[in-house]
């Protein structure tokens, strides 16, 4: 499974990169703040949602501490997508943050 940390995102998301980030925390984790871009899929409903995602595009997984989204990636991988997991999660991640 690919890794990626959090400065190599915030480098890309500096960069306009146009990615594709998954959050697989509860509803009440992302009322903390987001990733700016990011889409909401809390990790207990990823095998029912995963058809909303593009098996053709590569995403990057995020949870609280990269425990959850280690274990999204290693489902959706088991799928057939292109999936990426941030290191250590929103815990590590010190970059801009979006309010939904």
């Amino acid at each position: 499974m690919k890794t990626m940390s959090t400065e190599e995102l915030i480098n890309l998301l500096d960069a306009n990169e146009d990615l594709n980030i998954v959050d697989v925390r509860e509803d009440n984790e992302v009322e903390e703040g987001m990733i700016p871009g990011a889409i909401h899929i809390p990790l207990g409903q990823i095998p029912e949602r995963a058809n909303e995602l593009d098996s053709s595009k590569e995403y990057i997984l995020v949870c609280r501490g990269g425990v959850r989204s280690e274990k999204a990636c290693q489902y959706l991988e088991s799928q057939g997508f292109q999936v990426v997991n941030l290191e250590g999660g929103m815990m590590a991640y010190d970059g801009e943050l979006e309010f939904k």
